[in-house]
């Protein structure tokens, strides 16, 4: 069996985007599946990790066709020096910033990679006439490639699974964009057309697949997860009490909760305060910046490291820190990264809701706990607890039930999935 996968993110982007899809084309054949990518060539990523590259399966056909990115004439009206993704938009962007956000929200719909879907309809069209395969999948976001997906099958007839990393019109940061009512219509439309008419859908949360069926009763759950054995990543822990949140930290997702408890136990507790760090491995806001350096040199900021360099701190800290964003759809919030926390066996400590997919995964694996955005108290209570255990030397997790967020676990649930699709009628 053969199956076409378009893909916006594949190596040599980094970030969380690309693991999903890179890690289900290592582990297809294993299923009697072989993997197609098609995706970009010139891409405009904001985060690259060459590295990557070498985890691309030997042999895969892997498709690139050059793609016309607005982003790059508009960003005169933004910030010229950094790339940013969709979900890092700036609190205050200034008059030339928010003309910027107004016509990326208005003129770029569904997003600003819609030029490709054009030239890669035109282009997939004659390539599947020629090298037929059972089954496409697009990815999103961006979700202009579901676009794609959508018009060949109109077009060919061909069976079509739509893959949705994050939600569409309920994404965190949708609620911050200009957008005008025919805009947000629009958008609405082209979602709900994508669910309709996709043979499968499939999300990485159950509080997402609850608000699809309401426009699709095809809509399956495979979350993201983690690669290699848990045991097969040792080392050794810092000696300091450290923190760790590894990844994107905007204004949405800056754990102002957080940063309260600790400025408190600080004031508290001398010698908590002399053995705390904090780090923060990732792109961060101005607005996180703010608050840690009000802590002064107990926060280090450290960028952007490589996936394989990520999974050493993730090993040798005390605590891993997971925030999820404190927007109306936070209930359906899972950050690829928990899983990868769960492979680092080390407790976790997160801010969210306390009741949601997130919330739902750590009480399952027994990897940690959460706290809600205001619940300061209880926070601060655990917190000092950890601390404890750090001084006795018994600072560890019992979690269970991990395995079942391997990748290739994962994978076979694809493959059922797959075959499910190409089978229906």
């Amino acid at each position: 069996m053969k199956v076409l996968i378009i893909t916006y993110y594949w190596p040599p982007a980094g970030g969380s985007g690309v693991q999903r899809w890179l890690k289900f084309a290592k582990y297809l054949r294993e299923f009697d599946i072989e993997p197609v990518i098609y995706t970009v060539d010139n891409a405009n990523y904001a985060i690259e990790d060459e590295k990557l590259q070498e985890e691309i399966p030997k042999g895969i056909e892997v498709i690139r066709k050059d793609i016309f990115e607005p982003n790059k004439l508009i960003s005169f009206l933004g910030n010229k020096k950094k790339k940013t993704s969709a979900g890092f938009l700036k609190p205050n962007p200034g008059l030339l910033g928010k003309i910027a956000q107004y016509v990326r929200a208005n003129y770029f719909i569904p997003d600003a990679r819609k030029f490709w879907i054009k030239p890669s309809v035109k282009y997939l069209k004659n390539y599947l006439k020629q090298h037929p395969v059972d089954l496409i999948i697009t990815t999103g976001p961006p979700h202009s490639l579901h676009l794609i997906g959508l018009q060949l099958k109109q077009k060919l007839g061909v069976k079509w699974i739509s893959d949705f990393r994050d939600p569409w019109t309920e994404i965190d940061y949708f609620h911050h964009l200009p957008l005008t009512k025919r805009s947000l219509n629009k958008h609405r439309d082209f979602e709900t057309e994508v669910l309709k008419k996709s043979d499968s859908v499939i999300v990485v949360g159950n509080e997402m697949k609850r608000s699809f069926q309401k426009q699709s009763n095809k809509v399956e759950v495979i979350t993201n997860g983690y690669d290699d054995e848990v045991s097969s990543i040792t080392n050794q822990l810092d000696n300091s009490f450290s923190i760790t949140h590894i990844g994107m930290m905007n204004a949405d997702r800056n754990p102002k909760v957080f940063w309260e408890a600790i400025e408190e136990l600080c004031v508290e507790n001398e010698e908590l305060k002399s053995d705390l760090r904090i780090r923060l491995i990732g792109e961060v806001s101005d607005e996180v910046k703010k608050n840690a350096s009000q802590l002064g040199d107990i926060v280090e900021l450290v960028k952007y490291v490589p996936h394989e360099e990520v999974k050493k701190y993730q090993c040798s800290t005390q605590v891993l820190l997971l925030c999820i964003n404190n927007v109306p759809s936070a209930k359906g919030i899972i950050t690829g990264k928990i899983f990868e926390y769960l492979q680092a066996k080390r407790p976790i400590l997160a801010i969210g809701p306390e009741e949601g997919d997130a919330a739902d995964i750590l009480k399952k694996t027994q990897s940690g706990k959460i706290f809600g955005f205001s619940n300061k108290h209880d926070l601060k209570d655990h917190i000092a607890k950890l601390y404890k255990e750090y001084k006795k030397g018994e600072l560890t997790v019992n979690s269970s039930n991990i395995t079942q967020y391997h990748r290739r676990e994962l994978t076979a649930q694809l493959a059922n999935v797959i075959r499910k699709t190409v089978e229906e009628h």
